[in-house]
């Protein structure tokens, strides 16, 4: 095999990030470049230029102490934030977001998701599908599934690139490519990862020679297999060689490439892990919006941990202040950079939390409704969809399904869930959504 190398790091999966850069591996069993890059449009899918950026809020955020405040409810309830107005009559949101309230009108809050389930996991909020009865391989990411379906829209950039971190609790690192397989899986250009992105101690002739050599393997490998498992290899590899002969993806990763006060726009945040969860950078929120502007068709980021079992409210006036910064600066961004019609933002954690505060002055987990903030992609913005009771403890106007959102996201790629399907591993069609989960209506009309 073909291995570029530069400086490299050792990370907690004890796989060296110098080796995570391979063109044509000669064996099936690695993890090569071309693999991971694989991706092909879908026969029927109309090739789009819209992207998705998604973050995830590990732990499950407190949506009573965010977007659903209830005075009228006992002080137990409610607790001690006070709701302030936005720049949209009639909705009002927390004091400790107060740049997202001057922007309401450039994002959607559904306050009342009503099919999380109790699990500390990253799964249903990446693949909004239930764990259980899952097909052979597994659901996979919504990631894997739109690189499989719309692939690279240049060569240069991966279509899926996974900017979280590996989390400590492993479950928050669980939604993958299920059975779209490695090929599917998010790109990590994780800390001096991006080093193998460079050429280093090779000249392009000296790769040119290689790659020639690597195709006539390939041919030979080709020849001798009757699976047709080879076919469309010398594309995959094409790829491979592209994003090491390119330096676009390179430059997107470098934060140093932007204005200084957009850098301060978003500001720096935290970089040391939360909890069992995640730092909270607010560089990967430029990170993202660098990446789809370069071509990226998904970015998926992890941001905090907001499992508030004690000390909710404290916790929250740490927290609430940075994600408010870091979203508010990329819906900004994205308008400014005229991407709010064709890149989508969602913002939720995997449940919500319950109304009633406990002894330790936190709040538990409550999967019975939760929040998401969405933003850009054309939708309908300045609105809120949902209502909860008066505890914000269970919806009483328009529950929504995780499969909805979902639905929404491939509706503004071009993606039609009632019609699409990819095929698992046992030949049969699944489609991308649960049934009965369509587009909302609400936020596309």
């Amino acid at each position: 095999m073909l291995t570029i190398y530069g400086r490299s790091a050792r990370f907690c999966d004890g796989i060296s990030r110098r080796n995570f850069l391979k063109i044509g591996a000669l064996g099936l069993g690695g993890l090569a470049l071309p693999q991971l890059l694989q991706a092909e449009a879908r026969s029927g899918i109309r090739q789009s230029h819209k992207a998705i950026i998604m973050i995830y809020l590990p732990g499950g955020p407190p949506h009573q102490d965010m977007f659903d405040l209830k005075l009228e409810a006992p002080l137990e309830i409610r607790g001690e934030f006070r709701p302030i107005h936005t720049n949209v009559t009639g909705i009002q949101i927390c004091e400790h977001l107060p740049r997202l309230a001057t922007m309401m009108d450039k994002l959607a809050v559904v306050r009342t998701l009503s099919d999380a389930v109790d699990d500390h996991s990253d799964f249903h909020c990446f693949t909004g599908r239930s764990k259980r009865n899952q097909p052979p391989g597994g659901w996979p990411t919504f990631g894997s599934v739109v690189a499989r379906l719309l692939g690279s829209e240049d060569p240069a950039i991966p279509p899926f690139v996974g900017l979280e971190p590996r989390m400590q609790h492993m479950p928050y690192n669980e939604a993958g490519p299920g059975f779209l397989g490695a090929a599917y899986r998010s790109f990590r250009p994780e800390g001096d990862g991006k080093t193998d992105m460079v050429l280093n101690g090779i000249t392009l002739d000296r790769l040119a020679d290689r790659k020639a050599l690597l195709a006539s393997f390939d041919r030979f490998r080709r020849d001798v297999d009757g699976s047709g498992l080879m076919a469309g290899l010398d594309a995959f590899n094409q790829q491979a060689f592209g994003v090491l002969t390119s330096s676009k993806l390179v430059r997107a990763l470098d934060l140093q490439q932007e204005d200084k006060r957009v850098l301060e726009a978003y500001g720096r945040g935290d970089p040391k892990p939360h909890g069992d969860a995640a730092p909270m950078l607010m560089e990967q929120f430029l990170v993202a919006r660098r990446l789809v502007e370069a071509g990226a068709r998904c970015v998926t980021v992890a941001f905090g941990f907001w499992d508030y079992h004690s000390n909710n409210h404290r916790l929250a006036k740490q927290d609430l202040p940075l994600l408010d910064q870091g979203v508010s600066a990329l819906v900004q961004d994205l308008h400014q950079r005229g991407l709010d019609q064709d890149v989508s933002v969602v913002v939720w954690g995997e449940f919500g939390r319950t109304p009633t505060i406990n002894k330790d002055a936190g709040r538990d987990h409550w999967p019975k409704t939760s929040c998401a903030l969405l933003a850009g992609g054309g939708m309908q913005t300045g609105q809120v969809i949902g209502a909860t009771d008066r505890l914000g403890g269970e919806p009483v106007e328009r529950p929504v399904a995780f499969g909805e959102v979902f639905a929404t996201l491939y509706h503004n790629l071009g993606i039609d869930v009632s019609k699409t399907t990819i095929t698992d591993l046992t030949g049969r069609p699944q489609y991308l959504v649960d049934d009965g989960c369509q587009p909302m209506k609400e936020l596309v009309g």
